[in-house]
Protein backbone atom coordinates (compact mmCIF):
# COMPACT_ATOMS: atom_id res chain seq x y z
CA UNK A 1 0.00 0.00 0.00
CA UNK A 2 1.47 3.39 -0.73
CA UNK A 3 2.50 5.32 2.21
CA UNK A 4 -0.41 8.06 1.20
CA UNK A 5 -2.93 5.68 0.88
CA UNK A 6 -1.96 4.42 4.69
CA UNK A 7 -2.04 7.92 5.83
CA UNK A 8 -5.55 7.72 4.30
CA UNK A 9 -6.51 4.62 6.38
CA UNK A 10 -5.39 6.27 9.77
CA UNK A 11 -2.64 3.73 9.65
CA UNK A 12 0.48 6.37 9.90
CA UNK A 13 -0.07 8.34 12.88
CA UNK A 14 3.40 10.39 13.92
CA UNK A 15 4.65 13.62 13.11
CA UNK A 16 8.00 12.40 12.33
CA UNK A 17 6.67 9.80 9.47
CA UNK A 18 3.83 11.98 8.47
CA UNK A 19 6.29 14.76 7.20
CA UNK A 20 6.91 13.14 4.28
CA UNK A 21 3.85 14.15 2.78
CA UNK A 22 5.40 17.01 1.72
CA UNK A 23 7.97 15.27 -0.49
CA UNK A 24 4.28 14.08 -2.58
CA UNK A 25 4.52 16.71 -5.78
CA UNK A 26 2.17 19.51 -5.16
CA UNK A 27 -0.84 18.22 -7.88
CA UNK A 28 -0.99 14.66 -6.12
CA UNK A 29 -1.93 15.54 -2.56
CA UNK A 30 -4.16 18.74 -4.55
CA UNK A 31 -5.85 15.93 -5.70
CA UNK A 32 -6.53 13.78 -3.30
CA UNK A 33 -7.29 17.22 -0.70
CA UNK A 34 -9.90 18.10 -3.31
CA UNK A 35 -11.00 14.79 -3.34
CA UNK A 36 -11.84 14.57 0.30
CA UNK A 37 -12.96 18.51 -0.16
CA UNK A 38 -15.75 17.80 -2.66
CA UNK A 39 -16.87 14.62 -0.58
CA UNK A 40 -17.62 17.34 2.09
CA UNK A 41 -18.66 20.26 0.48
CA UNK A 42 -19.14 19.56 -3.13
CA UNK A 43 -18.14 23.16 -5.25
CA UNK A 44 -18.94 25.54 -1.99
CA UNK A 45 -16.84 28.11 -1.35
CA UNK A 46 -17.86 29.48 1.68
CA UNK A 47 -18.00 33.30 3.17
CA UNK A 48 -19.58 35.15 5.74
CA UNK A 49 -20.47 39.02 6.26
CA UNK A 50 -18.57 39.87 9.61
CA UNK A 51 -16.45 43.22 11.10
CA UNK A 52 -13.41 42.41 12.79
CA UNK A 53 -13.12 45.30 15.84
CA UNK A 54 -9.43 45.25 17.93
CA UNK A 55 -10.35 47.28 21.07
CA UNK A 56 -6.65 48.12 22.00
CA UNK A 57 -3.06 47.35 20.30
CA UNK A 58 -1.61 47.98 23.99
CA UNK A 59 -0.41 44.56 24.93
CA UNK A 60 1.24 43.07 28.10
CA UNK A 61 3.18 40.34 25.86
CA UNK A 62 6.33 41.09 23.94
CA UNK A 63 5.39 38.43 20.64
CA UNK A 64 8.60 38.91 18.23
CA UNK A 65 6.54 38.62 15.23
CA UNK A 66 3.47 40.61 15.43
CA UNK A 67 3.19 44.00 14.43
CA UNK A 68 0.31 45.05 15.59
CA UNK A 69 1.04 45.70 19.35
CA UNK A 70 2.14 49.19 20.59
CA UNK A 71 5.71 48.61 20.13
CA UNK A 72 8.83 50.47 18.86
CA UNK A 73 7.87 49.56 15.09
CA UNK A 74 3.78 50.45 16.10
CA UNK A 75 4.32 53.67 18.67
CA UNK A 76 0.98 54.35 17.90
CA UNK A 77 -1.06 53.04 21.18
CA UNK A 78 -4.93 52.91 21.50
CA UNK A 79 -7.65 52.02 23.55
CA UNK A 80 -11.34 51.92 22.69
CA UNK A 81 -13.65 52.74 25.04
CA UNK A 82 -17.07 50.98 25.82
CA UNK A 83 -18.71 53.56 23.76
CA UNK A 84 -16.82 53.42 20.60
CA UNK A 85 -16.51 50.28 20.20
CA UNK A 86 -20.37 49.87 20.45
CA UNK A 87 -20.63 52.73 17.64
CA UNK A 88 -18.60 50.43 15.89
CA UNK A 89 -20.23 47.54 16.07
CA UNK A 90 -23.50 49.19 15.62
CA UNK A 91 -22.29 50.91 11.89
CA UNK A 92 -21.17 47.97 10.94
CA UNK A 93 -24.78 46.28 12.04
CA UNK A 94 -27.02 48.32 10.05
CA UNK A 95 -24.80 47.57 7.13
CA UNK A 96 -25.49 44.15 7.48
CA UNK A 97 -22.95 42.39 8.94
CA UNK A 98 -24.00 38.86 10.42
CA UNK A 99 -20.82 38.22 12.88
CA UNK A 100 -18.27 40.41 14.82
CA UNK A 101 -15.13 39.27 15.36
CA UNK A 102 -13.84 40.48 18.37
CA UNK A 103 -9.72 39.76 19.26
CA UNK A 104 -7.60 42.26 21.13
CA UNK A 105 -3.99 42.70 22.31
CA UNK A 106 -3.30 41.75 26.14
CA UNK A 107 -4.24 45.10 27.75
CA UNK A 108 -3.59 45.52 31.13
CA UNK A 109 -5.46 48.59 31.67
CA UNK A 110 -8.37 46.70 30.91
CA UNK A 111 -10.65 45.81 34.18
CA UNK A 112 -12.28 41.86 33.96
CA UNK A 113 -15.18 43.26 34.30
CA UNK A 114 -14.79 46.17 31.26
CA UNK A 115 -14.61 42.40 29.20
CA UNK A 116 -18.00 41.01 29.85
CA UNK A 117 -19.75 44.50 30.09
CA UNK A 118 -18.92 45.00 26.41
CA UNK A 119 -19.81 41.68 25.50
CA UNK A 120 -23.15 41.99 27.24
CA UNK A 121 -24.24 45.37 26.03
CA UNK A 122 -23.30 44.14 22.17
CA UNK A 123 -25.90 41.57 23.05
CA UNK A 124 -28.20 43.26 24.96
CA UNK A 125 -28.20 46.08 21.94
CA UNK A 126 -27.56 43.59 18.84
CA UNK A 127 -29.03 39.68 20.06
CA UNK A 128 -29.30 38.25 16.36
CA UNK A 129 -25.32 39.52 15.70
CA UNK A 130 -22.92 36.77 16.61
CA UNK A 131 -20.27 37.49 18.64
CA UNK A 132 -17.55 35.66 18.37
CA UNK A 133 -14.81 36.79 20.64
CA UNK A 134 -11.75 36.17 22.90
CA UNK A 135 -8.48 34.26 21.50
CA UNK A 136 -7.62 31.42 23.96
CA UNK A 137 -4.46 33.75 24.54
CA UNK A 138 -6.39 36.26 26.02
CA UNK A 139 -8.71 34.40 28.63
CA UNK A 140 -5.19 32.86 29.48
CA UNK A 141 -4.38 36.28 29.97
CA UNK A 142 -6.95 36.99 31.97
CA UNK A 143 -7.23 34.22 34.23
CA UNK A 144 -3.53 34.91 35.00
CA UNK A 145 -3.88 38.70 35.74
CA UNK A 146 -7.35 38.10 37.60
CA UNK A 147 -5.84 34.87 39.34
CA UNK A 148 -8.93 33.04 38.01
CA UNK A 149 -9.23 29.86 36.71
CA UNK A 150 -9.89 29.45 32.85
CA UNK A 151 -12.72 27.66 33.20
CA UNK A 152 -14.37 30.40 35.39
CA UNK A 153 -13.37 32.74 32.38
CA UNK A 154 -15.26 30.89 29.55
CA UNK A 155 -18.00 30.58 32.10
CA UNK A 156 -18.62 33.84 32.44
CA UNK A 157 -18.43 34.65 28.68
CA UNK A 158 -20.64 32.40 27.59
CA UNK A 159 -23.31 34.01 30.47
CA UNK A 160 -22.08 37.45 29.10
CA UNK A 161 -23.31 36.56 25.93
CA UNK A 162 -20.02 34.94 23.44
CA UNK A 163 -21.45 32.93 21.16
CA UNK A 164 -17.92 31.05 19.43
CA UNK A 165 -14.25 31.68 19.99
CA UNK A 166 -11.72 32.57 17.41
CA UNK A 167 -8.97 30.17 16.79
CA UNK A 168 -6.24 32.59 17.62
CA UNK A 169 -3.04 32.44 19.74
CA UNK A 170 -2.26 28.86 18.83
CA UNK A 171 0.46 30.11 16.50
CA UNK A 172 2.99 27.21 16.52
CA UNK A 173 2.61 24.28 19.63
CA UNK A 174 5.80 23.75 19.45
CA UNK A 175 7.44 24.62 22.92
CA UNK A 176 10.95 25.47 21.94
CA UNK A 177 9.60 27.65 18.98
CA UNK A 178 6.82 29.45 21.17
CA UNK A 179 9.81 30.58 23.37
CA UNK A 180 11.58 32.28 20.63
CA UNK A 181 8.51 33.97 19.17
CA UNK A 182 5.77 34.25 21.75
CA UNK A 183 7.68 33.71 25.10
CA UNK A 184 5.16 34.36 27.89
CA UNK A 185 1.99 33.66 25.98
CA UNK A 186 -0.12 31.07 26.49
CA UNK A 187 1.62 27.80 26.40
CA UNK A 188 0.32 25.02 24.02
CA UNK A 189 -1.12 22.53 26.61
CA UNK A 190 -3.04 25.31 28.16
CA UNK A 191 -4.36 26.75 24.62
CA UNK A 192 -5.39 23.26 23.92
CA UNK A 193 -7.13 22.72 27.28
CA UNK A 194 -9.04 26.21 26.97
CA UNK A 195 -10.69 24.65 23.59
CA UNK A 196 -11.79 21.59 25.06
CA UNK A 197 -13.64 23.29 27.82
CA UNK A 198 -15.13 25.74 25.60
CA UNK A 199 -16.15 22.28 23.70
CA UNK A 200 -17.74 20.47 26.70
CA UNK A 201 -19.45 24.03 27.78
CA UNK A 202 -20.98 22.78 24.20
CA UNK A 203 -19.74 25.89 22.28
CA UNK A 204 -17.67 26.04 18.93
CA UNK A 205 -14.46 27.34 18.47
CA UNK A 206 -11.75 27.54 15.73
CA UNK A 207 -8.08 26.75 15.46
CA UNK A 208 -4.90 28.37 13.66
CA UNK A 209 -1.90 27.79 12.94
CA UNK A 210 0.98 30.57 12.11
CA UNK A 211 3.76 28.92 9.75
CA UNK A 212 6.18 30.30 7.19
CA UNK A 213 8.30 31.92 9.73
CA UNK A 214 11.13 29.84 12.01
CA UNK A 215 9.02 26.35 12.71
CA UNK A 216 9.58 23.51 10.06
CA UNK A 217 7.49 21.27 8.76
CA UNK A 218 7.27 18.76 11.46
CA UNK A 219 5.71 21.30 13.70
CA UNK A 220 3.30 22.04 11.46
CA UNK A 221 2.33 18.25 11.66
CA UNK A 222 2.48 17.80 15.29
CA UNK A 223 0.09 21.29 14.97
CA UNK A 224 -2.38 19.73 13.29
CA UNK A 225 -2.36 16.22 15.30
CA UNK A 226 -2.88 18.26 18.20
CA UNK A 227 -5.33 19.74 16.84
CA UNK A 228 -7.10 16.17 15.62
CA UNK A 229 -6.26 14.59 18.97
CA UNK A 230 -8.60 17.03 20.75
CA UNK A 231 -11.53 17.07 18.27
CA UNK A 232 -14.67 16.29 19.78
CA UNK A 233 -17.19 13.23 18.74
CA UNK A 234 -18.44 13.65 15.39
CA UNK A 235 -22.34 13.77 16.12
CA UNK A 236 -21.47 16.69 18.58
CA UNK A 237 -19.47 18.68 15.82
CA UNK A 238 -22.28 17.71 13.63
CA UNK A 239 -25.17 19.25 15.71
CA UNK A 240 -22.93 22.41 16.89
CA UNK A 241 -23.08 21.41 20.22
CA UNK A 242 -19.24 21.66 20.69
CA UNK A 243 -15.99 21.40 18.48
CA UNK A 244 -13.60 22.71 16.12
CA UNK A 245 -15.95 24.18 13.39
CA UNK A 246 -12.79 25.23 10.89
CA UNK A 247 -8.89 25.10 11.05
CA UNK A 248 -6.93 27.99 9.54
CA UNK A 249 -3.01 28.08 8.10
CA UNK A 250 -2.20 31.89 8.66
CA UNK A 251 0.48 32.54 6.62
CA UNK A 252 3.35 34.96 8.56
CA UNK A 253 3.21 38.44 7.34
CA UNK A 254 7.02 39.15 7.70
CA UNK A 255 7.21 43.27 7.73
CA UNK A 256 7.52 45.04 10.96
CA UNK A 257 8.17 42.97 13.46
CA UNK A 258 11.41 41.33 15.15
CA UNK A 259 11.34 37.74 13.32
CA UNK A 260 13.75 38.79 10.93
CA UNK A 261 12.45 36.16 8.37
CA UNK A 262 14.35 36.66 4.82
CA UNK A 263 11.62 35.14 2.65
CA UNK A 264 7.74 33.78 2.67
CA UNK A 265 7.16 30.20 1.44
CA UNK A 266 6.36 29.87 -1.85
CA UNK A 267 2.93 29.31 -3.48
CA UNK A 268 3.67 25.54 -3.78
CA UNK A 269 4.90 25.28 -0.32
CA UNK A 270 1.75 27.50 0.91
CA UNK A 271 -0.48 25.03 -1.17
CA UNK A 272 1.08 21.95 -0.02
CA UNK A 273 0.46 22.90 3.86
CA UNK A 274 -3.42 23.59 3.28
CA UNK A 275 -3.53 19.84 1.43
CA UNK A 276 -2.04 18.51 3.47
CA UNK A 277 -4.04 20.21 6.64
CA UNK A 278 -7.16 18.98 4.78
CA UNK A 279 -6.19 15.34 4.43
CA UNK A 280 -4.70 14.79 8.37
CA UNK A 281 -7.76 16.80 9.81
CA UNK A 282 -10.11 14.62 8.41
CA UNK A 283 -12.69 14.95 12.06
CA UNK A 284 -12.31 19.26 11.65
CA UNK A 285 -15.19 19.98 8.63
CA UNK A 286 -13.70 23.16 7.34
CA UNK A 287 -10.50 24.36 6.22
CA UNK A 288 -10.29 28.14 5.56
CA UNK A 289 -8.02 29.94 3.21
CA UNK A 290 -7.95 33.03 5.11
CA UNK A 291 -7.43 36.08 2.12
CA UNK A 292 -6.12 38.56 4.70
CA UNK A 293 -3.15 36.56 5.32
CA UNK A 294 -2.79 34.62 1.89
CA UNK A 295 -3.94 37.03 -0.60
CA UNK A 296 -7.37 36.95 -2.37
CA UNK A 297 -6.16 35.37 -5.42
CA UNK A 298 -3.90 32.71 -3.73
CA UNK A 299 -6.40 31.88 -1.39
CA UNK A 300 -9.32 31.19 -4.35
CA UNK A 301 -6.40 28.44 -5.75
CA UNK A 302 -6.56 26.97 -2.35
CA UNK A 303 -9.80 25.65 -2.87
CA UNK A 304 -8.93 23.44 -5.29
CA UNK A 305 -6.40 22.17 -2.64
CA UNK A 306 -8.69 21.20 0.12
CA UNK A 307 -9.94 24.43 1.25
CA UNK A 308 -13.56 25.53 1.35
CA UNK A 309 -13.62 28.88 3.25
CA UNK A 310 -12.21 31.99 2.90
CA UNK A 311 -13.49 34.18 5.95
CA UNK A 312 -15.83 36.64 5.00
CA UNK A 313 -15.82 40.53 4.39
CA UNK A 314 -13.95 41.85 7.30
CA UNK A 315 -14.73 45.14 6.65
CA UNK A 316 -11.54 46.62 8.90
CA UNK A 317 -8.70 44.41 9.34
CA UNK A 318 -5.68 45.74 11.78
CA UNK A 319 -3.61 42.61 12.83
CA UNK A 320 -2.35 41.32 9.23
CA UNK A 321 -2.22 44.49 7.19
CA UNK A 322 0.52 46.30 10.41
CA UNK A 323 2.68 43.27 9.41
CA UNK A 324 2.20 44.24 5.56
CA UNK A 325 -0.87 41.83 4.16
CA UNK A 326 -3.23 43.64 1.71
CA UNK A 327 -6.40 43.50 3.73
CA UNK A 328 -6.81 47.14 5.47
CA UNK A 329 -10.05 47.77 3.91
CA UNK A 330 -11.76 44.43 4.18
CA UNK A 331 -13.37 43.59 0.83
CA UNK A 332 -16.93 44.19 -0.95
CA UNK A 333 -19.36 41.68 -0.59
CA UNK A 334 -20.53 41.98 -3.96
CA UNK A 335 -16.36 41.43 -5.06
CA UNK A 336 -16.44 38.26 -3.29
CA UNK A 337 -18.94 36.50 -4.43
CA UNK A 338 -18.07 37.65 -8.35
CA UNK A 339 -14.42 36.06 -7.68
CA UNK A 340 -15.76 32.83 -6.11
CA UNK A 341 -18.05 32.56 -9.29
CA UNK A 342 -15.55 33.38 -11.33
CA UNK A 343 -13.36 30.48 -10.18
CA UNK A 344 -15.64 28.15 -11.01
CA UNK A 345 -17.38 27.55 -7.28
CA UNK A 346 -20.62 28.21 -5.94
CA UNK A 347 -20.46 31.02 -3.33
CA UNK A 348 -22.49 30.25 -0.59
CA UNK A 349 -22.97 33.11 2.45
CA UNK A 350 -22.87 31.44 5.85
CA UNK A 351 -23.57 32.29 9.39
CA UNK A 352 -20.62 31.75 11.63
CA UNK A 353 -21.66 28.10 12.59
CA UNK A 354 -21.97 27.13 8.98
CA UNK A 355 -25.34 27.01 8.50
CA UNK A 356 -26.34 27.97 4.95
CA UNK A 357 -27.58 31.92 4.57
CA UNK A 358 -27.67 32.42 1.02
CA UNK A 359 -25.90 30.38 -2.11
CA UNK A 360 -25.00 32.05 -5.09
Amino acid sequence: MDFLERVLDNQVTESKELVRLYDYDLYTLGEVADRMRQNMHQKIVYFNVNRHLNPSNICADACKFCAFSAHRKNPNPYEMSLEEILEKVKNSYNKGIKEVHIVSAHNPNYSYEWYLKVFETIKQEMPNLHLKAMTAAEVHFLSAKFNKPFELVLEDMLKAGVDSMPGGGAEIFDEEIRRKICNGKVGSSRWLEIHAYWHKLGKMSNATMLFGHIENKIHRIDHMLRIKKIQSPKDKVENKEGGFNAFIPLLYQKENNYLKVEKSPSAIEILKTIAISRILLNNVPHIKAYWATLGLNLALVAQEFGANDLDGTIEIESIQSAAGAKSRHGLKKEDLIFKIKDAGFIAVERDSLYNFIQKF
